[in-house]
């Protein structure tokens, strides 16, 4: 029950690698409503000195602030906390001005240096050390090529902050690393949750640069720059988009996966264990941090970015048109393996797809529907994939896949997911990641005693869609799409 029985309001910020949104979440101590108060484009551009690929920070920072003011015309907010994708980080000097670019994760400056990297310590040790799937984006590869790039941006920093840190810092003025969102560096200790001093100096980095992370719903401190208006706290939340989503998700238990489907589509279950065996190393599976000492066991997969990208070199055509398209265009006829990493950051996604097709000797699908459909079938039968190396990991058969984010409103992918799987799936709640910064930051207010109630919460007062399948995906399809994958060259 909230505060002196009056409604808790908080401002969840939810940014994307694409679009950002502050929501307005209100409990009333029983439901959570949410309300969007903004929404702006997270802008990535080409730095034309460096020519890397950048994030516009700024003015993140400025359409956040924008957004906050406009939650609190809407409603008195007694906190706010941010969550982000992962891995990309900001550098800040003695001074606590920032040092070099916010380079984004899809620029290409990382190529070779998993190699690089694990030419000095095997793969193996990295892995047991933090459980973190083999990403040529992940910060550990991002730290050394700035080191070998712009080693004067390393010598001037001070600290470094993920996405969603340093977005609390401009809030707050407070230096501090989340927990789940500094999992994803491949630079933390499983065993200490703490950073290895070994990734460090294999990143070039000194130690010290990050601070021993806060847990999710940590209290940083009171905003800045309120000039006599109402406190409001800054709270961190799970820092990482998936570790917020996968706080509320509707897992109903652990024969549950869960599928966060927006830009990335990230599938796997939550475990109080992580898995670092070989089995789980040879799946490059990811042992992501949680929160309450959960782990997501999990694969990090393309996703709706192939779909983005076509939709825009199309001309925007309403997605509700696009998917209409590819339900009307013939089901399997041409495949691609979607997690292909020639796919991260193309000059044209649907030029690759139809050469990428061709290189398997798949049809070369033609029009806005083919390519739409064959984006949807090879998505479908990737999740089918991870499902069963879940299953051989854990030795245990999976029974639903709980679809959350935006892409759980796509009902022709929903479907295609549950015939691919060939179990049930649930579509639902569309705003996880904004429900779980909401729920955490009202934990860390004392509005919401425990995670189970936050679940509890979230989902009497958002219901979820059921999807049973209702077509045998033939074995031939299933043949030619593990060709695809095992044919597919590992870019490092």
């Amino acid at each position: 029950m909230s505060r002196g029985k009056q409604p808790t309001h908080v401002a969840a910020v939810d940014v994307g690698a694409g679009s950002g949104r502050v929501m307005l979440a209100t409990f009333d101590g029983d439901r959570i409503e949410l309300a969007e108060a903004h929404r702006f484009e997270a802008r990535l551009g080409n730095d034309p000195v460096t020519g890397y690929d950048c994030w516009d920070s700024e003015t993140i920072v400025r359409e956040i602030r924008l957004g906050i003011d406009k939650a609190e015309a809407m409603a008195p907010i007694d906190s706010v906390g941010c969550d982000t994708w992962g891995v990309d980080y900001v550098l800040l000097d003695e001074k606590l001005r920032q040092v070099g670019l916010s380079v984004a994760y899809r620029d290409d400056r990382t190529a070779g240096l998993i190699d690089e990297v694990t030419a000095i310590m095997p793969a193996a040790e990295i892995y047991r050390r933090t459980g973190i799937h083999f990403q040529p984006y992940n910060t550990l590869y991002q730290l050394r090529a700035t080191a070998k790039e712009h080693p004067d941006w390393l010598a001037a920093a001070r600290h470094l902050l993920f996405t969603p840190d340093y977005l609390h810092f401009r809030l707050s003025g407070v230096i501090a690393n989340e927990y789940s969102i500094s999992t994803t560096s491949q630079l933390l200790s499983l065993a200490t949750r703490d950073w290895d001093p070994d990734l460090l100096a294999l990143a070039g980095v000194r130690p010290g640069l990050m601070k021993t992370p806060v847990e999710p719903g940590t209290t940083l401190g009171p905003m800045t720059g309120r000039d006599g208006r109402r406190p409001v706290l800054v709270i961190a939340p799970g820092g990482h988009d998936t570790a917020s989503a996968v706080a509320v998700a509707p897992l109903g238990g652990p024969d549950e996966a869960f599928l966060s489907s927006g830009t990335w589509s990230l599938m796997g279950i939550e475990s109080p264990v992580p898995y670092v065996g070989d089995l789980a190393r040879g799946f490059n599976i990811g042992n992501e941090g949680g929160v309450c000492g959960r782990y997501r066991v999990l694969k990090n997969l393309m996703g709706l970015w192939l779909i983005q990208r076509v939709r825009k070199e199309f001309g925007q055509p309403a997605f509700s048109d696009l998917v209409a398209a590819a339900a009307a265009a013939p089901a399997w006829a041409s495949l691609i393996n979607p997690d292909d990493p020639r796919f991260l950051n193309p000059a044209s996604m649907t030029g690759t797809i139809r050469a990428l097709a061709a290189e398997h000797g798949e049809p070369v699908p033609d029009g806005l529907g083919a390519v739409a459909r064959t984006v949807f079938d090879s998505l479908a039968l990737d999740y089918a994939r991870v499902k069963d190396e879940l299953e051989a990991l854990t030795g245990r058969l999976l029974t639903h896949v709980r679809i959350i984010g935006g892409g759980s409103q796509n009902g022709l992918l929903n479907q295609l997911t549950a015939d691919a799987c060939g179990i049930p799936v649930s579509a639902g709640p569309v705003e996880t990641s904004a429900l779980g910064n909401a729920a955490l930051q009202m934990m860390g207010l004392g509005v919401i005693g425990s995670l189970e109630e936050a679940r509890s919460i979230v989902h009497r007062s958002f219901g979820v869609t059921e999807i049973a399948p209702a077509a045998i995906v033939p074995s031939s399809v299933r043949d030619r799409f593990r060709v695809i994958v095992e044919a597919t060259p590992v870019v490092h």
